[in-house]
């Protein structure tokens, strides 16, 4: 149903939010002035004291691990805390070495365990996250967030204690305060914007250290959210997508059910305490990515005293901050340690240098707020109290789309956004001198954009423009915001969301599914007609000024006739046995890469330049290129889709050694790139010829918000990491075929479909 007025519905939220932040300002410990410094080194030599250790096993008394057939873990405790305990132990029982790596990489300690290599990633998280800051951060917490925080360590902890073969690579102790460094749902959030080779080059120019460079796929990295209104759907609830697009084996799925309210079910990045992207009874909350302004970059004019650095501002000269930063890093099977020293303006810290002038950066950091508005969301249960929740506005890389049991359907893009001078270009780096540049208060959600009920009874975000949100007519309108708060330009999967959601009014889970899993590529329909004209010696669209033809059909070899061909009468479907797929796609990536540096140089849209400004011999260059790569490959240009795209996976290691040699799995899905909803990001490897997945759909979800609720999941492979586990790749077969089992959300269900009942330490 929907709300009565606005202002009612405002007021409540202005309630439920100050009722929200009495409770997470109640009972602080002690001041952080008193708190007892914590160093790296001390949390990774701790041993465990019988103390400690009695009170795990106090806590593990308090919780049940409920393992189902599929071997997710569904953790049951008396309180929050207690949940929280059980999840984080279950996590590292189903993948500590991906836990582990998260709070590695997040309070940036990767160089101690893989080497120099990660130095300057190190470099880049030391700069905003400080153990130290963190520690007293912790210390100044409201109680009730202490004592979650305390649970995350005490679970993990009581993991090591009970598992001793386990060998961290890092952290021998976890402590309460590294969950305030991994607040969101990504490790690094924001800060993963910085350059790590630029800031190398400024904190050490002539470095001969070789930076560990991640492999660029190509494929957007992103999400999808779908919301659908019960007047949309056959039952007359509100349905909701989750679908989630992240490299693979990112998030786990489990369940957290406790006695004072909390039951979330979802997707939570290893280690994390909370259900980052997931459902409860009542509401359920989708992230995707998001490019509403929540980062600047400021021009720093330096003026180098005596005394040291001073920065221009408004009439003055302030003095830039210097903080050393110990940078430990593994060397053979010794350790050994650089020291790099920081520099901070108020806007923040200096990551680079633009023609003479430093480069600061302003991001958000606010891990406590941060951290309670993520736990808080998963205890909403109706639009009010999440509203609340997103008034914290700490959420800053981020939309998100919702859904609820009272038919409620919304989505807010961003949630960090601080208020800008709009005569500025926010997109570039701004003068650092000019206070005029200086962020404002953060805008209040009302003004941010959003959307609440719309009349189309749907709601989609795909990383694209907010402004198309809920279809012609019922987004939000661009001219009412300023342009720093939407960047995002349409894209493929944009497009295509709309289609299969729009004039629908008869939605199931299972046709939901239908349409987030619809196998059309609709970049293809704007490209392919481009290549169509060029056999055309009359057409009016490649002739010169004199009206001569530019491309005659005579010019084109019988071979790029036959191509062409083949994609005229193509219906723009990937599937495992399309062999037009396989060409197209062979023909798009080539033509993206070839015009790439153009498009840039001229400000255009990739998408835009590819099916608007590439040449006759561009698109003919690219197809004759795909196919001979395609030959040179497989023996024929003519090569089924799922003969090339796979699905692999053989030991749980981080990175995997791809061997087409070794068993795979075909998948019929495809690119984000070129409009496919169903993600699934693929590439060929060194020694391969197949190309192999490695993000995209990895957790998802449809939720119907009916009595009683109702889901269906699908993770990609298995919940587990260890290959010889039941669980390591059980899902791969469904996965690839596009088919979702049953989530097993009520506590009767969960036992008829039991596989193991176990407290942490059993």
């Amino acid at each position: 149903m929907k709300m009565k007025a606005m202002q009612l519905r405002n007021a409540l939220v202005i309630g439920l939010l100050s009722s929200f932040l009495i409770a997470c300002s109640q009972e602080p410990a002690a001041p952080a002035e008193t708190a007892s410094p914590v160093t790296e080194e001390a949390t990774s030599a701790s041993s465990f004291t019988a103390e400690e250790i009695a009170r795990w096993e106090a806590t593990a008394d308090n919780v049940t691990i409920l393992r189902d057939r599929w071997g997710i873990p569904h953790i049951y405790g008396v309180s929050d805390a207690d949940t929280v305990f059980g999840t984080l132990y279950a996590q590292a029982e189903d993948d500590f070495y991906r836990l582990e790596t998260n709070y590695i990489n997040a309070m940036g300690r990767l160089a101690e365990a893989e080497g120099e290599s990660q130095l300057y990633r190190d470099l880049r998280m030391k700069l905003f996250i400080d153990p130290v800051d963190m520690q007293n951060q912790y210390e100044a917490s409201p109680r009730w967030l202490k004592g979650l925080m305390d649970a995350f360590a005490d679970g993990l902890n009581y993991y090591l204690h009970t598992h001793p073969e386990v060998e961290p690579r890092v952290i021998k102790k976890f402590e309460p305060w590294m969950a305030l460094s991994f607040s969101e749902g990504s490790i690094g959030g924001d800060i993963e914007r910085v350059n790590i080779s630029r800031l190398r080059d400024f904190y050490d120019p002539g470095s001969m250290v070789a930076i560990a460079e991640v492999p660029f796929d190509g494929e957007p990295r992103g999400s999808n959210g779908f919301s659908i209104a019960p007047e949309n759907t056959a039952n007359g609830n509100a349905l909701f997508l989750i679908n989630p697009h992240t490299s693979f084996f990112f998030r786990s799925e489990l369940h957290m059910v406790s006695e004072e309210g909390l039951n979330a079910y979802g997707a939570v990045t290893w280690g994390q305490f909370f259900i980052y992207q997931g459902f409860n009874e009542n509401t359920g909350w989708m992230h995707t990515s998001s490019r509403a302004d929540a980062i600047d970059e400021y021009l720093e004019t330096i003026v180098q005293q005596d005394d040291g650095y001073y920065y221009e501002h408004g009439d003055g000269l302030r003095r830039l901050e210097e903080k050393v930063i110990s940078l430990p890093y593994k060397a053979g099977d010794d350790m050994a340690e650089i020291e790099v020293t920081a520099y901070y303006s108020h806007h923040g810290p200096i990551i680079r240098e633009d023609d003479g002038k430093w480069v600061s950066i302003s991001l958000m950091q606010e891990p406590i707020k941060a951290l309670s508005q993520s736990y808080g969301r998963t205890k909403a249960n109706d639009y009010d109290e999440f509203a609340a929740t997103m008034e914290l506005r700490t959420n800053s890389s981020n939309n998100t789309v919702y859904a609820d049991s009272d038919g409620n359907i919304a989505y807010w893009h961003g949630n960090f956004i601080p208020q800008r001078d709009p005569s500025f270009d926010w997109n570039s780096p701004l003068d650092g001198s000019n206070p005029a540049t200086d962020w404002g208060p953060l805008h209040a959600v009302t003004e941010m954009i959003s959307v609440f009920n719309p009349d189309s009874g749907w709601i989609q975000n795909t990383n694209n423009t907010p402004f198309n949100s809920a279809g012609p007519g019922n987004s939000p309108n661009p001219a009412d915001y300023p342009v720093y708060m939407a960047n995002n330009p349409e894209n493929p999967r944009g497009v295509h969301a709309v289609r299969v959601l729009e004039g629908k009014s008869d939605f199931t889970l299972d046709s939901l599914i239908e349409a987030a899993y619809d196998p059309a590529l609709p970049f293809f329909e704007e490209l392919i007609p481009n290549l169509l004209l060029i056999t055309a010696v009359d057409s009016p669209s490649i002739v010169d000024d004199d009206g001569n033809s530019l491309v005659l059909e005579s010019t084109i070899t019988a071979d790029a006739i036959e191509y062409i061909d083949l994609l005229r009468d193509w219906d723009t479907r990937s599937s495992v046995d399309s062999v037009e797929t396989s060409l197209a796609v062979y023909w798009a990536e080539n033509l993206m890469d070839n015009v790439r540096a153009d498009a840039n140089a001229q400000n255009i849209n990739i998408y835009e330049y590819m099916v608007n400004n590439a040449t006759p011999d561009q698109l003919l260059g690219a197809l004759t290129d795909a196919a001979e790569t395609l030959t040179q490959n497989f023996g024929s240009w003519q090569v089924p889709w799922g003969e090339i795209n796979r699905y692999q996976r053989i030991t749980g290691d981080l990175v995997q050694d791809f061997n087409d040699d070794e068993p795979s799995i075909p998948v019929g899905f495809n690119s984000g790139r070129w409009g496919a909803l169903s993600s699934f990001g693929a590439r060929t490897y060194p020694g391969t010829r197949r190309m192999y997945g490695t993000s995209g759909n990895s957790f998802v979800a449809v939720v119907e918000f009916g009595n009683p609720l109702r889901a269906k999941a699908i993770t990609v492979g298995g919940l587990q990491s260890d290959p010889d586990s039941p669980h390591f790749d059980d899902q791969a077969e469904m996965y690839a075929n596009g088919e979702f089992r049953d989530i097993h959300f009520y506590r009767n269900d969960i036992e008829a479909n039991l596989e193991r009942e176990y407290r942490p330490g059993d």
